[in-house]
């Protein structure tokens, strides 16, 4: 029960997180050299320019095919993993030890518990998968000698972070929840021995008492 309160635990953690990280414009930053309270801060929907007074204008990317391929697909898998989350954390609530629900089919309740774990952890990859691509992308843009130094360059943003460690967190929540199946495994009990009444049994030797013979016993 308690790999399973820390299993749901860390789902759920990571699942917000990463709805999270999918939504904010904080994938990567730019700060400008010639002006420095400008932050550009871009996101897989939208670019936001914060200025030095604290107003912050964004704009809404103008097409989707327009984006670059690594935003393009990042969009698709995030979009991917909030609803494997989603129904990972569904299922899981189903085959939780305290829920009420087929109470009276263990192994149904252990299936929908091994099948959330396994969609939480596909959930985890898919938003893995995505930022990590993406911070690789910026750290080659950052380092790329072919553009001069006076050009800024994006660096990681706060949503980078958060989608890592949304990742981790979905990715071990599936596998705590996976894995505590085998611990409520529970053994089919064992019929009890059929036990034959006392006057079904012989006097000596074990041999069954014929009717005949019942008059002489009384």
């Amino acid at each position: 029960a308690k790999a399973q309160a820390a299993g749901m635990l860390l789902a759920l953690l990571g699942w917000v997180s990463s709805c999270v990280t999918t939504f904010v414009p904080l994938w990567k930053n730019l700060s400008l050299e010639l002006n420095e309270l400008e932050v550009w801060n871009m996101g897989l929907w939208q670019v936001c320019i914060t200025q030095e007074e604290g107003v912050v204008e964004c704009q809404a990317h103008g097409s989707f095919l327009a984006l670059p391929p690594d935003l393009r697909i990042s969009r698709l898998l995030m979009c991917l993993s909030n609803g494997l989350g989603l129904l990972g954390c569904l299922l899981t609530a189903l085959g939780l030890e305290g829920w009420r629900t087929c109470e009276d089919k263990p192994g149904q309740k252990r299936r929908l518990l091994l099948a959330g774990g396994v969609t939480l952890g596909m959930a985890g990859i898919t938003t893995l998968v995505p930022v990590s691509w993406v911070a690789y992308n910026t750290v080659l843009d950052f380092w790329d000698e072919t553009v001069p130094d006076i050009i800024p360059r994006w660096e990681f943003g706060e949503a980078t972070f958060l989608g890592w460690f949304a990742g981790a967190f979905l990715t071990a929540g599936g596998l705590l929840l996976a894995c505590s199946t085998r611990s409520t495994r529970t053994a089919t009990p064992l019929a009890p021995a059929c036990r034959q009444a006392p006057a079904a049994r012989g006097l000596a030797g074990g041999h069954p008492l014929h009717p005949k013979n019942a008059d002489l016993v009384i």
